[in-house]
Parts: C-alpha cells; structure tokens; sequence
C-alpha cells in the first residue's frame, strides 16, 4: 500500500470515462466522437471548450480541443496550469490477434482492455476526473486549469498541438507549466518522469549514376559505392558521450534501396535514410552541415549528384529538475510510495512543441503495451494515476 491516498469523490469516473473514450475508434485522422465525448465531460464541470479543426495542404483535416476553466476565456487568470494530450490511435492491425474487441473497453482480471487504454485516453479521463475533484474542494480558486487535447499525435502532428499553441499565442492566452500524460513509466507505476526529449533529424540521401550493364561497367556509373562510403563515414563517428540530462546521441540507417530487381543491371540511382536522435550537445543545422560533409566524400555532392533532404523532426529540451519537476515527483511518490526516475529517454512527443511556451514534463501510465496488440492498462493505475494528477494541482498551486 502507498503511505497515503488522496481521498477521492468523484462525479467523474476516470475508468468509466476512459471507456467511453475508448470506445470511439479515433485512429488518426479520425475523431469518432472522442473529442466530443470529453467536452461533455468538461463543459459538465464548468470548463469552457474551445473545438478547433485546423488543415494544411496535403495533409487531413485535426480536430483538437483546448478547453479551460478559469476567470474568463482571455489573458491571464492567475497561473495557467495545462494538461496535454492526444485522443488520436494507432491501428489496431491484425484484429484477429486481440483477444477482446479493439474498441471494446473490457475490464478483464483488473485491467482495462482497448487501443487507447495506455497511450493515452486513460490519462485523459484522469486529467478530468482529477481536475474535477481538486476543483469540487476549492469553490473560491482563482487560478486556471486547461487542457490541450489534439488528434494528430500519432500522425504528422502539423495541424495538432503545434497550432493550438499558436492560436493560443494570438488570443495571448498563456499557459504557465504543463504536465503531458504520455506513457511514460516502463514497468511500473511511479517508474519514471520525462523531463526532456531528444532532438530528431531525419536525412534521405540519394546517389545518382549511369544506369548499364554489369559486364561493361566503364560504360556506366555505380552509385552504391558511393553510397556505401557516405554511410560508412555517417557510422564512423561518435556523435557524443552523453551528458548529465541526456543518452548519448546515436544515428541509425532506417532503409537502403536502389529498387533494382535485375542482377545483370548496374542501377541508375542508390537511395538511403538515417536518422539521428540527438542531445543537448548538438544542434540540427551543426548535424546536417556534418552530414553534408559526408555526401561530398568521392565528389557529386555540388553538381547534384548526390541530394540530401532533411527533415526536422524535433529540437532537443530539458526542464531543469526545480521547483516544478520536485512537486511532479513529489506527488509520484505519495501515491505510488517510490521516487520517480527524471528521464529523456524514448522518443518524441508533442511536450517538443509545447516546450517553447512554458515549462513542460510528462508522466503517465505503463507503456508496455502501448501500440501493441491487447494494449492494456490496469484500473487500479488508471485510479491512482488520477490521485497523482490532483495532488499535482495541489502543490503546484500552493
């Protein structure tokens, strides 16, 4: 047992609201109604909600919410504390390998069944039911609590969390720290916060030659040794050691591909993909002028010969362990009785984006399962990580 538990009454059932979430197969585009369902919910407790759909050219269009409770909808309340998260899924895949239906909500033996159950609409449902029992105990709080719900995450996230945060900014609205509920622990509840994330680039390379035959190869050009010997000067070196936040940064080939299906064709063109998650110790344009670098090995790089496309993904953070992260582990601890890991481990989330307004950490249930098949979630985390969330809002306003 925890050395203590909040005491807990509330008008919203996390568990019950993280079926009904569920229970709406919101696979990226696709809302289904989730969001709808949570701005029932809200509004229910006195939010007021803001739907927003935002679209871009060439990609679908993203319903998201933003939905805030506090003195008015503009400027500034008191602090701002904001909640984020994502409704949108992964496909299930092979839907004949879960034991339960994906979108079926299923309590079995104690644990919540559903694409969704851990990353992330149960943490939603305990965003809200949290909310709801820290603000029943305090009719005179003059403070703010927002959440900032998307459904791009698992997509492109260009017309998600990233333009929510702009329209925010032209309102002037503000927020003033966040907690995102991400996944974020690896076996146990209480495991591990997320005070940071590493960078992402991405770099497509393409070698081109002169397509010919493999008996006269004077009479054409091979562009796979080249593209061989830039990968090998890519692998070569040791991006870095790691430093007192972060892993160290580390660069891995994703694909290779000269779409050649003859063995008697030398191919005209050889194509390649890396991908490098980086520390604090880099910066993207420092890497991608690296990378350059590498594609000028045996010439081509200036006439065109060798093209390489960069994709950024993700800039490097950290929040500082402070006042802010402490009360995050503080409140951890008294419901799950041990002191939580600070980690930037993993991959990306949209704290990146977020990042940029204010203060932001993530913590959230187990991740074990998550875009697995028979993703799960136990009840009683789902219970207790509501507990944390509110005994979050306790000391972060006190």
């Amino acid at each position: 047992m925890p050395p203590f538990a909040l005491e807990i009454l509330p008008v919203i059932d996390p568990v019950a609201l993280a079926q009904d979430l569920i229970r709406r197969p919101s696979i990226t585009p696709a809302d289904a109604g989730a969001l709808g369902v949570l701005q029932t919910a809200l509004e229910g407790l006195g939010f007021t909600c803001h739907p927003l759909r935002f679209s871009a050219p060439g990609t679908p269009d993203i319903d998201n919410l933003y939905a805030r409770w506090g003195k008015g909808d503009l400027g500034r309340a008191g602090r701002n504390f904001c909640f984020a998260g994502h409704t949108d899924v992964v496909p299930v895949g092979d839907a004949k390998a879960w034991s339960v239906d994906p979108f079926g909500a299923e309590i079995q033996a104690g644990r919540l069944y559903g694409r969704g159950a851990a990353d992330m609409k149960s943490a939603i449902a305990a965003f809200t039911a949290a909310a709801e029992g820290f603000l029943a105990a305090r009719p005179g709080f003059e403070h703010s609590i927002s959440l900032l719900i998307t459904g791009d995450e698992e997509g492109p996230a260009i017309n998600g969390t990233a333009k929510v945060l702009d329209w925010l900014a032209e309102r002037k609205e503000t927020l003033d720290a966040c907690v995102v509920g991400e996944p974020t622990n690896p076996l146990r509840l209480g495991d591990m916060i997320k005070i940071g994330r590493r960078g992402s680039l991405n770099a497509r390379i393409t070698v081109h030659g002169m397509q010919g035959h493999v008996g006269y190869p004077h009479l054409a050009d091979n562009p796979i040794p080249r593209l061989i010997d830039i990968l090998a000067a890519l692998k070569r070196r040791r991006l870095d050691s790691g430093n007192a936040h972060f892993e160290p940064s580390n660069l891995e080939i994703v694909t290779v591909d000269v779409g050649n299906a003859a063995t008697n064709v030398i191919p005209a063109a050889a194509h390649a993909a890396v991908n490098i998650r980086y520390n604090t110790e880099h910066t993207a344009s420092q890497l991608r002028a690296w990378i350059e670098s590498c594609c000028r090995l045996g010439g081509g790089f200036d006439d065109g010969r060798v093209e390489v496309v960069f994709q950024e993904s993700a800039n490097p953070f950290i929040t500082k362990p402070g006042a802010f992260v402490q009360a995050m582990a503080e409140a951890v601890e008294a419901i799950t009785g041990k002191a939580p890991e600070l980690s930037t481990t993993g991959g990306t989330s949209d704290a990146r984006f977020i990042q940029a307004y204010c203060p932001v950490i993530e913590f959230g249930l187990v991740g074990q399962t998550m875009h697995k098949v028979d993703e799960n979630a136990l009840v009683a985390d789902i219970r207790a990580l509501t507990e944390i969330y509110r005994g979050m809002l306790e000391r972060y306003f006190a």
